[in-house]
């Protein structure tokens, strides 16, 4: 099940650790054990706590949100956190 990630910040050093520069990381995972947006941060060694914002296909998205073959999942670390979770209901599917 192939999913477009987009690491920004800290979060792109837990992928890559010898990534420089200020863009977003872009990785491709293809992984059949994922299901949730928890087992994506598990995969790449980040905890819960060090995110801040979650992006499923554009869509403000909480840790219990499901992830699809082809979803395109955005990971903010908790240093860029933004006004979303005041403006915006999370999705989550459990």
């Amino acid at each position: 099940m192939p999913i477009d990630l987009k690491l920004f910040g800290d979060l792109r050093k837990k992928a890559d650790p010898t990534v420089s520069g200020t863009l977003p990381l872009r990785i491709k995972i293809n992984d059949s054990d994922i299901t949730w947006i928890t087992d994506v941060l598990r995969k790449l060694n980040i905890e819960d706590n060090e995110v801040s914002h979650i992006f499923v296909n554009g869509r403000y998205a909480g840790l219990k949100k499901k992830v699809m073959s082809g979803d395109k999942v955005s990971l903010f670390p908790r240093n860029m956190g933004l006004l979303y979770k005041w403006y915006f209901k999370r999705e989550e599917d459990e």
